[in-house]
């Protein structure tokens, strides 16, 4: 049995809401005897608060974990969580993160192909592994060289500094890629960068459309000439209405099809044959 429900803030339901939501729904799934219950989760909340910054501070990302393994969660698949590897660890069920890149990929090739250059920005240093990845994607795509570049970003109680941009952008088509836009300031002081290094044009790629009340003001008046994003967070397409016709929403249903055959050939190998 597949349930799926994105963990944001929905309709008056806060990110609690829905995860509350999601976890009964799976236990009574199980208590009403489904033989195996995979939760589809296209934007896992407190996925980022994965390690100890500060002394007893919260790992949220193992506590939700536990949550899902208590209901008699099976599995668990979803879209870009913000470490991969402390994904894997924190759940001890089946897991399956899923890639947004080749959506990505696909949206900006015609583009890469037309450009004189294209290179692919990484807001922050810890970013340079994912935008490495991206970058070849689009390689292959485009038959185009693809240049990396990354700006340095420190966060203290919420601010954001650093000053440090490795890589060259004069004249070329510039694509911050991210896992996540939340206030918008990280991708806006990218663009602002690539804009001061001489880049051509910026666009912004990133999986996850959080769009927080901050988003309006921060992220509308970046100078991006798009800003793409997937539908893994609901009605992402009425938080980034303040876009106007700089919104792209590309739909990774077709990532969740393919994964969900994956995790059923087992099963269908397993039956028995239908009677004639």
């Amino acid at each position: 049995m597949f349930v799926c429900q994105s963990l944001a803030s929905i309709n008056g339901q806060s990110v609690n809401d829905t995860l509350a939501r999601l976890l009964f729904f799976s236990g009574a799934a199980k208590d009403a005897g489904a033989e195996r219950v995979v939760a589809l989760v296209p934007y896992l909340a407190y996925a980022r608060k994965d390690r100890r910054t500060k002394l007893r501070d919260p790992v949220t990302t193992r506590y939700v974990a536990q949550m899902f393994e208590a209901v008699g969660v099976d599995a668990i698949i979803t879209v870009d969580v913000h470490n991969p590897a402390a994904f894997e660890n924190a759940f001890r069920i089946g897991k399956e993160n899923l890639e947004a890149a080749p959506l990505f990929a696909e949206h900006f090739a015609s583009l890469a192909t037309a450009a004189e250059r294209t290179v692919v920005l990484s807001p922050d240093a810890g970013g340079v592994k994912r935008a490495r990845a991206f970058a070849g994607l689009l390689e292959r795509l485009s038959q185009k060289p693809v240049g990396l570049a990354f700006l340095e970003k420190h966060r203290t109680e919420g601010r954001v500094s650093g000053e440090l941009f490795a890589g060259d952008v004069a004249g070329a088509l510039v694509i911050v890629i991210d896992d996540l836009i939340s206030g918008g300031t990280t991708v806006a002081r990218a663009a602002g960068a690539a804009r001061e290094h001489g880049a051509r044009s910026v666009h912004a790629a990133a999986t996850h459309g959080v769009l927080a009340a901050a988003a309006p003001e921060t992220l509308g008046a970046a100078p991006l000439d798009s800003v793409v994003l997937t539908d893994t967070v609901n009605g992402v397409r009425q938080r980034g209405a303040f876009l106007g016709s700089r919104l792209r929403v590309l739909e990774c249903a077709p990532l969740f099809a393919a994964a969900m055959e994956r995790w059923l050939r087992p099963a269908i190998a397993n039956a028995p044959p239908h009677p004639d």
